[in-house]
Formats: structure tokens, C-alpha cells, sequence
């Protein structure tokens, strides 16, 4: 049949068909070579750290001579009160019960308070100890056995008013999950010495887990071969670990190479570095069946350093966990973060400032104390950091509740940190109610950054290249804070 369509209009026809599929056939190549382009760089900027696929938690070096090679992390969940452990305020006290400055709270956020409560002061009894001259409460008698060996950071800020946000801040640098933790980023940067062990565990102790929960120790857009691994203090340490019963160690080790065979051929045909995530996570499971045990086992410490922790094998704690901590770092693990809630002091029943904080103070003292000193007599402390702290503070206006109680505070609370290249004494001085910091401010993302530093890393220059951007643990912040330094 005879085409009706004129020769000028047919051949414009074509014309049109062959432009518009070079058109696209372009598209396809320039779009293929910018997505290459962008592998290719992606890969580049990635190598800022040097990854072995088969070793992900190979110890690497820093960029710069580190000062400490390990941190233990003491998070205390929920926000203990600066005014009731290390801040104290006359002029607080003689003001409680009286409104505040309007002044003081124009502008400002809170988590609970109604715009009605009132000041707050302190009953606890304050005395200053060491050479530093650090006051300490009554609450915590321990802490005076170690005041002259840390750093008083009374200065803290953050930017976050609420518990499940403001832990992600404070671990990941960021309020929403998504991010890799702290625990996450020094592994991705140094590997781990320990073969037979994670890089970064968890401990947890408390009458719950921490609000936010494994999101708090992931290692997010990073290689998941950098998360948290938990440990339980009761039962299996961890889970699924033990071999079932009547399977031989010959059948299991057969088990194991055959599925990283299996794994292995997979990983050839996709490529996906997550299957070699699984191949050395089922390697290290073999390992940790041996060395976790033996771990595990605080009955072989002596007596006196049981006592030196309050610690009790068997009975899960946080002095059994802070005494743990203390054998992984002595067996190469790189980052271990206790976790003990719950130090929330609104002013309820169970979170008040006057029978919980006592009973929470009596849990985490003497061991939190005993760490250091331990640390330090092992000739550990010089390798190994130690921080301790929550989210946030606490507000010095107290709650309307059925006792007595305070609110989330973010414009001043106090942590401390020892060990490696840190100055010990006090720094940073806050107003005379408590509510802001005067001098020496220090941000989150400041504590980040110095962390970095002490183990060897510039903070701007610890990246991993994700969704065309490259993140860091400080994020767009950040200074190093230099006057605690050595």
C-alpha cells in the first residue's frame, strides 16, 4: 500500500526520529560517564581512609601521632544535674522559690517547663577537693579519689532539648538517625588492635536501655563492619553465639567455609562490600567463641580490684561493666561505650532528685572512679580516654511534679574526661544561677573534634564520600579545644 504522507513531510519524519534518538542515545552515554565520574570520585574521596575489604578492622594508622589509641565512653542516660553533683550555686539557693529573670528565659526552649516554675536551689552539700580545688557534692564521694586526674568540663552545650534527639547529637553529631556514631567513625579511622574481638562493644546497665536505642551505636552510612556490638552482662554475652549442641567443632568449621565460599562467589558476581561484611562478621563469631568466654570472666581478677569497682561476678551491673571495660581495652578493642540510665530528674516517683539521683550516684561512683584509678595504676590512662556525661543538664528552675524534680537544659552542664594528652582541672565557669556558660563554652561538636584529635585525626578531614556529599562526625562545626590539651 501506497504511503499518502508527502516526500518533504516523511522525510522531516525522519529527520525528527534520528535527532531525537541520538538525542537520547547521548543522554545515555553523558549520563553514564557523570554517574561513572562520580564512582570514580566517590571512590577517590573514600580513600582518604585506606579500607582491606577482607579486614575492615585491620589497625591502621592516624594521620598525625595520636595522644590516646582507645576511648571508654560512661554515658549516663537521661542528663544528671550539674547542680546536684558538681556545680553548685549560692546565689541559687538563696533565691529558690522566686521567679526568674525574665531576661534569662526570653528566647528560650524547654522540654517540660510551663512558663510558672520557679528557682530551684540545691540541698546537697558541696566541699572542694584536690589541688584543682573542684567542688563536689556529698553525692559523690568517690569522684574526690580522682579529682585532681581529670577534666571538669563545666562549660558543656548542645543544641538538643529532648532525650532520643539530644543522644543521637551527642553520638553522632546529628539529632536524627541515619549517622555513624562516635565508636563508629574511630573504627572506620583506626581499625581495631584486637583480633578476636569487636572494634567497638556496647555495655548497657540500668532499669531500661537509653532512649534511641542501637541507633545510638550504628554505624550508619558507613561499612556495617563499624557498629556497636552489644554485650549482655547476665547469660550468653551475646546472643546466637554459642554452637548448638552436637555440632563438633570439625562440622562447624566446615559450616563456616562452605558459607564463605558461598559468600565469596556471591561477592564476585555483585560486588556488594556488605557481603564481606557478613563473611568477616561469621569469622569473628568463630573467634569470639573462644576469647569471649574467657573475657567474661571476672571471677579471675583479684579481690582487691573486685573491691577497688564494688564489682560482683555474675550479677550484671554497671561497676561489672566499667571493670569490662577495662579487659577490652587491655585485649586491643578500640572504642567501648557503657550506657547506664536512668538519670532523668524531672520529679516523678522513680526520677527525682532526692531518692533516685542517690540511688543512681551510689551505682556509677565508686566504679567510675575505680576506672580511672585502675587505669592509671595499670599504666593504661596514658593510652586510653575516659569520658563521662549525659545528653544534657539540668534546668536550675525546678518542675511543678509530685517531688522534687528538673527540667532538659542545654545552655550549661558539666562531663569530665581523663587519660592521653588531657590537662586535668576545672574549665569553664557558669553564671550564678547555672542556667549559662560565662567562660570556656565548649559545643558538642568541640568534644568531638577534640576526641579526634587526641587519637591522631583533624576532625575535617576524618570523611566518608555518601550521597555526593563527604560527612564528618563534627559535621560543619567544631573546634579542638585546645586548653585542655597537654
Amino acid at each position: 500500500m501506497q504511503s499518502t504522507v508527502p516526500n518533504e513531510e516523511l522525510e522531516r519524519r525522519l529527520l525528527h526520529d534520528r535527532t531525537r534518538r541520538h538525542f537520547f542515545q547521548d543522554c545515555a552515554v553523558g549520563l553514564g560517564a557523570i554517574a561513572l565520574n562520580q564512582l570514580i570520585g566517590d571512590k577517590a574521596r573514600a580513600e582518604g581512609v585506606k579500607l582491606n575489604p577482607a579486614e575492615p578492622m585491620a589497625a591502621r594508622a592516624p594521620q598525625f601521632p595520636a595522644k590516646v589509641k582507645n576511648v571508654i565512653y560512661l554515658f549516663m542516660a537521661g542528663g544528671p544535674s550539674q547542680l546536684e553533683l558538681f556545680d553548685p550555686k549560692p546565689k541559687l539557693v538563696e533565691l529558690s522559690g522566686k521567679a526568674p529573670p525574665k531576661s534569662m528565659m526570653e528566647g528560650k526552649r524547654f522540654a517540660f517547663l510551663k512558663g510558672n516554675e520557679t528557682l530551684l536551689g540545691s540541698v546537697r552539700k558541696f566541699d572542694r577537693y584536690g589541688q584543682c580545688g573542684m567542688a563536689l557534692s556529698e553525692l559523690i564521694p568517690h569522684h574526690r579519689k580522682i579529682v585532681d586526674d581529670v577534666c571538669w568540663l563545666r562549660g558543656m552545650t548542645t543544641d538538643v532539648f529532648n532525650h532520643g534527639p539530644a543522644k543521637l547529637f551527642m553520638n553522632s553529631g546529628f539529632q536524627a538517625p541515619g549517622r555513624p556514631s562516635m565508636g563508629s567513625w574511630v573504627t572506620y579511622g583506626l581499625g581495631s588492635e584486637s583480633k578476636n574481638l569487636p572494634g567497638f562493644v556496647v555495655l548497657q546497665s540500668g532499669p531500661r536501655g537509653p532512649r534511641g536505642g542501637n541507633s545510638l551505636w550504628s554505624s550508619g552510612f558507613l561499612p556495617t563492619s563499624f557498629q556497636g556490638v552489644p554485650f549482655r552482662s547476665g547469660g550468653d554475652s551475646i546472643l546466637n553465639l554459642r554452637s548448638p549442641l552436637g555440632l563438633t567443632p570439625e562440622r562447624e568449621r566446615d559450616f563456616y567455609d562452605t558459607l564463605g565460599a558461598l559468600n565469596r562467589s556471591r561477592l564476585e558476581e555483585v560486588g556488594d562490600p556488605e557481603i564481606m561484611t557478613r563473611i568477616n562478621a561469621y569469622e569473628m563469631a568463630c573467634r569470639m567463641q573462644t576469647s569471649t568466654p574467657e573475657l567474661m570472666q571476672l571471677q579471675n581478677e583479684s579481690r582487691a580490684t573486685l573491691d577497688l569497682y564494688g564489682a560482683e561476678p555474675g550479677k550484671p551491673s554497671y561497676a561489672n561493666n566499667c571493670l569490662l571495660a577495662r579487659r577490652l581495652v587491655e585485649r586491643g578493642v578500640r572504642f567501648v561505650q557503657l550506657y547506664h540510665t536512668d538519670w532523668d530528674h524531672h520529679g516523678d516517683k522513680a526520677n527525682n532528685l532526692s531518692d533516685a539521683i542517690e540511688k543512681r550516684c551510689r551505682e556509677v561512683d565508686q566504679a567510675s572512679a575505680a576506672l580511672v584509678l585502675d587505669l592509671k595504676q595499670r599504666g593504661l590512662l596514658k593510652d586510653t580516654l575516659v569520658i563521662w556525661g549525659g545528653e544534657f543538664g539540668r534546668t536550675p528552675m525546678g518542675e511543678n511534679r509530685a517531688t522534687i524534680g528538673r527540667d532538659h537544659h542545654i545552655e550549661a552542664f558539666t562531663m569530665w574526661i581523663a587519660g592521653g594528652g588531657i590537662k586535668p582541672g576545672v574549665l569553664g565557669v557558669t553564671d550564678e544561677l547555672g542556667f549559662g556558660v560565662l567562660e570556656n563554652k565548649i559545643h558538642v561538636h568541640d568534644l568531638h573534634a577534640t576526641l579526634l584529635h587526641l587519637l591522631g585525626f583533624d576532625h575535617q578531614k576524618l570523611t566518608y564520600r555518601f550521597q555526593g556529599r563527604d560527612y564528618r562526625l563534627t559535621d560543619v562545626q567544631g573546634e579542638v579545644v585546645k586548653e585542655i590539651l597537654t
